[in-house]
């Protein structure tokens, strides 16, 4: 591939760059596959996407720099704060006043996915400097691929919900931990002190920035209509912009959105749509999120010794999530079937672990491949199995409202995306 890249190279000069003529064709041909998957097979437009992705990575495509820096990094960022923000500000926090035992639940679910991986791997002699790290990797679960999940299958239900919930609280821990993680990852030896700073310095950061951001859309929702097209605009940009200065500052951008979304439901109480207009953007930028993720994710060092491991993290991963969320499903108000379903549809990863092992990569290069070398096969397997199994997982629940099989003929105009 690099071959006819440099013959290209050798005529074509477009005034915004060769790299944005490829990203151009393959965020293309990305979208005629997701389009084609779901139309007929039935599955969610991301794996198409993904599968894009992969086919590209392996092909040895050059747009896509590891680890993530510069614009891929910025615009990786910006597409995950769009889904956070938005998984946020479906969250009330006087729910976990009502029903405390969801949060509890939470806390089950993910510290014992973080401490089964952290086991699994010791005993497979991962040591103990990457362990750690690709546990807290192993925590984040993907709102970014669950939400787009129940879009493709129109699911809406208690285990829809709770799966949200849930992803989107262990993607907050995994945020928090990771940034913090990635301070401490070259320091020989640390007492307490040394651990709790940076875990407060990223949240603290992260939560002046949300609290800017929610003031300021607090403010513009007394004025401006929810639905317009200014006020989405409003909401695009000042994300960017938290994005921007919260990475700078020493926080997490994605975290300060998913806290920016929390904030503003307290303070906006009332139920608020996502903007309309905000829909076809922040599609594409997922869809460039997911297309990234397994492009990179593809041009991992692939090995036989390696693949023991990630196969060992991707099997433990997947029953401590069942385990825990069945663990603190007593007294939440789901059934046993219900957490089975939740546990499974939690299962997919995706961007949110991609750009916590680059954060590792970056604050150690030694370290960080080792890391890498496990996380990267990993996130790719389970960004396009875990979005087959959360896609099973809401069928049996019963909450989709879209058949499970080919789209007929005389049902095709209705099934079209708009």
């Amino acid at each position: 591939m690099n071959e006819i890249l440099t013959f290209w190279a050798q005529w074509l000069r477009p005034s915004a760059g060769l790299p944005t003529v490829q990203w151009s064709l393959l965020l293309a041909v990305a979208t005629i596959a997701g389009y084609l998957f779901q139309r007929h097979i039935g599955l969610p437009k991301v794996v198409g996407y993904s599968l894009v992705g992969t086919l590209a990575g392996l092909a040895g495509f050059s747009g896509a720099v590891w680890p993530l820096q510069g614009i891929g990094l910025f615009l990786l960022e910006l597409g995950i704060s769009l889904v956070l923000f938005e998984c946020g500000a479906r969250i009330p926090l006087r729910w976990f006043r009502h029903n405390p035992m969801v949060l509890v639940q939470s806390i089950a679910e993910s510290a014992l996915t973080f401490f089964a991986v952290y086991w699994a791997l010791l005993w497979l002699q991962v040591p103990e400097r990457a362990a750690g790290p690709l546990a807290v990797v192993a925590l984040a679960a993907s709102p970014a691929v669950l939400t787009r999940v129940v879009n493709d299958t129109r699911a809406a239900g208690p285990v829809t919900e709770r799966a949200i919930v849930l992803a989107t609280l262990s993607t907050l821990y995994a945020l928090t931990l990771g940034s913090a993680r990635a301070e401490l990852i070259n320091r020989p030896s640390i007492t307490f002190m040394d651990t709790v700073y940076p875990v407060m310095v990223v949240l603290g950061v992260s939560v002046v920035v949300a609290a800017l951001l929610a003031l300021v859309l607090r403010m513009a929702l007394r004025f401006m209509s929810p639905t317009s097209e200014n006020t989405s605009i409003l909401l695009l940009a000042l994300i960017a912009a938290g994005t921007a200065v919260a990475a700078h500052m020493g926080g997490s951008a994605p975290l300060a959105a998913l806290l920016g979304g929390m904030l503003l439901k307290q303070l906006n109480p009332r139920p608020w749509a996502w903007p309309r207009q905000l829909g076809t953007a922040s599609s594409l930028l997922t869809m460039l999120m997911f297309v990234l993720v397994s492009t990179v994710a593809a041009q991992a060092d692939w090995s036989g010794p390696v693949a023991g491991v990630v196969l060992a993290l991707i099997g433990v991963r997947l029953l401590a999530k069942v385990v825990g969320v069945g663990l603190g499903n007593v007294g939440s108000g789901a059934s046993w079937r219900q957490a089975l379903w939740v546990g499974a549809a939690m299962t997919p990863m995706s961007s949110i672990a991609l750009l916590l092992a680059s954060q590792f990569v970056m604050a150690s290069p030694s370290t960080g491949h080792l890391i890498a070398q496990i996380a990267l096969p990993a996130i790719l397997l389970m960004e396009v199995l875990g979005a087959v199994i959360a896609t099973v997982a809401i069928y049996r629940a019963g909450e989709s409202s879209k058949p499970w099989a080919p789209l007929t003929r005389s049902g095709a105009g209705d099934n079209r995306e708009s």
